[in-house]
């Protein structure tokens, strides 16, 4: 059964998710994509994760913690690397992804 004590790390991760698809989609357009390749794939593999997350939660799977810590691993990873980058895009990234591993570490622990 679906728990309300999940609702702020869904939130989190759907928040990031839609950060890292931006930010995904923002990098493809600028002048230096092969500078930007890292934060590209980082991007990707953090919204594919955060959307899993929240899928796992909504379900009440008994995998979640185990799928919220690597979540936060991997946003802790993508804001690491936005953070490096000058883009507005990414620095709204960074900011999503360091909230979504915080509340992942939370529901988790």
């Amino acid at each position: 059964m679906y728990s309300q004590s999940f609702e702020e790390c869904i939130q989190a991760c759907l928040e990031c998710m839609k950060a890292c698809n931006v930010c995904y989609d923002a990098c493809l357009g600028e002048e230096d994509v092969k500078m930007m390749a890292e934060c590209i794939r980082l991007d990707s593999e953090c919204a594919d994760i955060c959307a899993f997350a929240a899928k796992t939660m909504q379900s009440n799977s008994p995998f979640a913690k185990q799928i919220c810590i690597l979540c936060a691993e991997i946003c802790e990873a993508c804001g690491n690397e936005c953070k490096k980058h000058d883009h507005g895009h990414c620095k709204r990234c960074a900011e999503a992804c360091f909230k979504c591993a915080e509340e992942c570490r939370k529901m988790a622990s």
